[in-house]
This record gives C-alpha cells, sequence and structure tokens, in this order.
C-alpha cells in the first residue's frame, strides 16, 4: 500500500553521524557553517534555521544503531519530521507490516530498511525559513535596476535539502518509502538512481539512491553526502572560498570538481571533503522546487547529471552526450533496474566506465 496524505514527511528532522575523531568534525561543520548549539566530550549538535539538526557522536555511542550499517564514519540514522502524531502512527503501523519496528520513550519511531539503512521518525515543528536571493538581470531584463547585489560575509546553511545513500537495490529503496513514508517518485538518472521528494516539501529531492552496481560504488549500503540549502550562487562560493582557507582542501576529483550546475535538478553545487573519508558536505542553491503537478522524468545520466562544471570529469565533456530525457509516469524506466537475485549485477554501455573521477557528477 501506499500512504494515503498528502504531506506527512515534511523532510530530514536531523542526520546522525558517528565518527571517529569528534574533535576534528565539530570543527568541520563549525567552518562550514553550521550553528553549534550544543557540543561536549560525548557529541556535537548543530541546529539551522528550518530547525534541522545534524548529530555528531563517536564510533559506539549508545545512540548509534546496532548492527553498523556501514564501516567508517558517515551518517548512520536519517531521522524524518513527520506533521502530526496521526500521521506519525499511520506511517508506524505501515511499516510493520513489513519491517520490525521500535520505540523511544518519546514517540520517535525506529527502523532497519530492507536495503540496510537504518531510518528514524518523529513528529517534528519545521521552522519557516528566512531567505533572500537577488534578481538576476540579463541583456534585455533588469530587474536588480540601480541596485548592487546583496553583500554576504559567509555561507549560512538554512535546510537540509537532502541526503545521498549507495542502495544494492534503488528501485526497491524507493518503493519501500513510497509505501511506507509517501515519498514522490521526481526523476530516474537511468541505471545510476532515483531522486525522490517527501510528501511536505517542494525541493527537487529530499533523498537520492545510488546504485551499489556501478563500478564507483561500494557492494553494500553506505552514506555518500548531505545537501544543505543556500540563498545563491554567491552563498555557495563564499562557503567554498572559506572552507578552503580554513584549510578544508579537497582532494579527490568527487570534490574537486568545482562549482557545478546539475541539469536534471537544475541546482548548482559544490562538495566539501568531509575528514576521515566519511563522505561529502554539499552546498547546494537554486535547485528546481515541485509539487504533485511534477511528471517524472527519465534520464540518461551523463545528459542529466551536468549542465557544466568547472572541472567536468572526461565522460561527462564532449559534443557526443544524447539529449536523452522522456516523460515516465507509468515508470518503465525501472523496469531494466529491477533486482532479480543479490549482489552486484553487471551494468553495460558508458555507465560501466565511470571511475572515481567521475562521482562528484552524478
Amino acid at each position: 500500500m501506499t500512504l494515503e496524505t498528502s504531506q506527512a514527511v515534511l523532510g530530514v528532522e536531523s542526520v546522525l553521524f558517528g565518527v571517529a575523531d569528534l574533535a576534528e568534525h565539530t570543527r568541520f561543520w563549525i567552518d562550514f557553517g553550521l550553528p553549534l548549539e550544543s557540543g561536549n566530550d560525548n557529541e556535537s549538535v548543530f541546529r539551522i534555521q528550518s530547525g534541522s539538526r545534524l548529530i555528531v557522536v563517536k564510533h559506539g555511542d549508545a545512540r548509534l544503531p546496532v548492527p553498523d550499517p556501514f564501516p567508517g564514519d558517515g551518517v548512520k540514522e536519517t531521522v524524518w519530521g513527520v506533521d502530526t502524531i496521526q500521521n506519525l502512527e499511520k506511517i508506524a503501523n505501515s511499516l510493520a507490516t513489513e519491517v520490525g519496528v521500535t520505540r523511544d520513550a518519546d514517540g520517535t519511531v525506529h527502523c532497519v530498511c530492507p536495503d540496510g539503512q537504518p531510518i528514524a521518525l518523529r513528529v517534528w515543528d519545521k521552522r519557516p525559513v528566512v531567505s533572500e536571493a537577488s534578481p538576476v538581470n540579463t541583456p534585455s531584463s533588469w530587474p536588480r535596476f540601480n541596485q548592487h547585489r546583496i553583500w554576504r560575509k559567509r555561507a549560512t546553511p538554512k535546510t537540509i535539502n537532502h541526503v545521498v545513500f549507495f542502495s544494492t537495490d534503488y528501485v526497491g529503496s524507493f518503493e519501500f518509502y513510497e509505501r511506507h513514508l509517501g515519498f514522490r517518485y521526481v526523476d530516474h538518472s537511468k541505471g545510476t538512481g532515483i531522486f525522490a521528494r517527501a510528501g511536505g516539501t517542494f525541493e527537487h529531492h529530499s533523498i537520492f539512491w545510488v546504485n551499489c552496481d556501478l563500478p564507483i560504488a561500494p557492494d553494500h549500503f553506505k552514506f555518500m553526502h548531505i545537501a544543505f540549502g543556500m540563498d545563491d550562487i554567491d552563498e555557495v562560493m563564499l562557503g567554498a572560498n572559506i572552507m578552503d582557507n580554513k584549510g578544508w582542501k579537497n582532494t579527490t576529483m568527487n570534490t574537486s570538481g568545482g562549482i557545478s550546475r546539475h541539469r536534471i535538478s537544475s541546482a548548482i553545487y559544490y562538495y566539501c571533503e568531509m575528514p576521515g573519508h566519511a563522505g561529502e558536505a554539499e552546498y547546494h542553491a537554486d535547485t528546481d522546487y515541485l509539487d504533485d503537478n511534477w511528471v517524472p522524468r527519465a534520464w540518461d545520466f551523463k545528459f542529466g547529471s551536468l549542465l557544466w562544471s568547472h572541472n567536468a570529469p572526461a565522460i561527462f565533456r564532449g559534443d557526443d552526450i544524447p539529449w536523452d530525457m522522456t516523460f515516465d509516469a507509468d515508470r518503465k524506466s525501472f523496469d531494466p533496474f529491477r533486482r532479480a537475485k543479490p549482489g552486484k549485477q553487471p551494468i553495460e554501455g558508458d555507465l560501466a566506465k565511470l571511475t572515481q573521477e567521475d562521482e562528484h557528477a552524478i
């Protein structure tokens, strides 16, 4: 069954990181621009304008899921915020028909998805965000007339726009979220992954599952990156410059691709490499916003991945990339990528040529 509610899940209420070096991760997030709400030798808690929290604890902390969903540092549990206790109960009852469900004393619901992802849900009083960007002038339109652009001093993340994970069955991962949490299908990068939106948000996607069959991917569930909503390209670039000046050097091609824009979501983005090979923190601006009138689309991964990039990987350069996008309301694009058996499955064509240098663009 699919959850029958127009809203219910409002987005990411919090993420729980498990890390080896708490002090280094705390320094990273302060430099990234997250306000530190509280901290001690056992945890650091950051809260941004929307009310979303990023909680960092050491490996072995009692709050972390057991067993550990993947080796190393990263997001170990994603907590989704729900609008009402009634909808939380609906989701909990739905989940219990397929997976084991536990509850905390405060009512938080926990489970592990079939792909190995630990998630939790709790009622969330999501805060309104105050945000502003300067109008954009063009040669024939000057909405910013006799005005200069907003002068910013630093990057200030406002929202957690989305989280990204590797999945051994990315079609199944989406359909589990759809059945029980009411997530909407938005776009499919064929063979790469599915973008899905929580019903109570308008950002292009709240979560993206990346295919573990890709040569760049692990053979198990794993955290990839987390994206924070920024006002505009200026704020993204200020963040990039500040992080570099603070000593956070992007050394992998996945992070050193520089500022880029996806075609599939229209978003401008810039990745910062986290300590401990934990994944990437993303500054994210000017993404598409949409509602249930949106018609899902299926894309050739090269066409959807990049509109432009400061340092585009070779596979995404050239004039031979096909203009390949189709509307996909019937989800026919899912069929070739459904799982018939466990374990890595062979892939063909350009997807098989992907390397670690290409990861930031997908």
